[in-house]
């Protein structure tokens, strides 16, 4: 099954999601599997991907306009195709620079793998940095870093709760004074444990 999700910047009117839905329509998607928000790329809250991700299945594939409409960055991106392959659900990118991707082909993960390895390149520059920045400051005498918002206790309640329908994550995080960022860093819409949760429980568990 095709499912669409669509989404545009502004939500005072100046920007429109018809071309979006258009493409989306003509690409095979039926007018109500269609997913939409009005909501900035780093904003987290936004109501309409976690629906859509929710009503994924194994075997469907998710399409989008461009790449952009769906990551808030080129990280959470690469998290959400993997737990999307993860399911067995498939991505296809309708146009823009990620057009030749589409998950269910060879050539499509190919070129996904592309970004995944940049988004794990990016992601050692950080570590890097982070790591000569507490070096730097140790050596003038000060302890760097902050305790973990998130905890074992935390991570398997969040578990438990993201299998219940009612469940409004926005609430959740409220709940725990946690970040959407933070949960979905650890857990994925659908209460899996993602691997940063998975060295969390490890290390609390030795």
């Amino acid at each position: 099954m095709l499912l669409g999700y669509a989404r545009v910047s502004k939500a005072d009117g100046s920007q429109t999601v018809d071309l979006q839905r258009d493409a989306l329509v003509l690409a095979g998607v039926a007018a109500d599997r269609l997913y939409m928000d009005e909501a900035s790329g780093k904003k987290d809250d936004r109501p309409g991907l976690e629906a859509c991700l929710k009503a994924l299945r194994e075997g469907d594939v998710l399409a989008i306009w461009k790449l952009d409409r769906l990551g808030r960055d080129l990280r959470h991106l690469v998290n959400t195709v993997y737990d999307l392959t993860k399911r067995g659900v498939g991505l296809r990118v309708l146009t823009g620079q990620g057009a030749n991707i589409d998950t269910t082909t060879a050539n499509g993960r190919l070129v996904f793998g592309i970004f995944a390895a940049l988004a794990e390149f990016e992601r050692e520059l950080i570590i890097e940095r982070t790591k000569a920045g507490l070096a730097s400051a140790r050596a003038r005498g000060r302890k760097g870093g902050r305790k973990h918002k998130m905890t074992t206790a935390k991570i398997r309640y969040i578990q438990s709760s993201m299998g219940r329908p009612e469940t409004n994550v926005g609430d959740l995080c409220q709940e725990l004074g946690i970040s959407r960022q933070t949960l979905y860093r650890y857990v994925d819409p659908t209460g899996q444990i993602r691997p940063d949760g998975e060295k969390l429980l490890a290390r609390k568990s030795i």
